[in-house]
């Protein structure tokens, strides 16, 4: 199975890129597993930002109201979202 990861606004900066594919043996990947490969095969400074709690996940489109619920199946496009700041 494959899946795409986006990254947004300063998560692209720190991936220094804007986009991966991770393929993976098993029929889904769960919350554990992305922090884990991007750890493995990014860097582990975009690990640390995504674990973050104020970091935002959306698979196909819709942000998960828990990320820790993930579940990335064949073909997922999941986009990682940086904390909102402002005032």
């Amino acid at each position: 199975m494959s899946i795409r990861i986006m990254y947004l606004g300063q998560l692209a900066d720190i991936a220094g890129k804007d986009e991966s594919e991770f393929t993976s043996s098993s029929g889904e990947i769960d919350w554990p597993d992305l922090v884990e490969l991007l750890r493995n095969h990014v860097n582990p400074e975009i690990s640390a930002a995504v674990d973050d709690a104020r970091t935002l996940v959306a698979v196909n489109g819709k942000v998960l109201s828990d990320k820790t619920h993930l579940d990335a199946r064949d073909g997922d496009e999941v986009a990682l979202l940086p904390p909102v700041s402002g005032g």
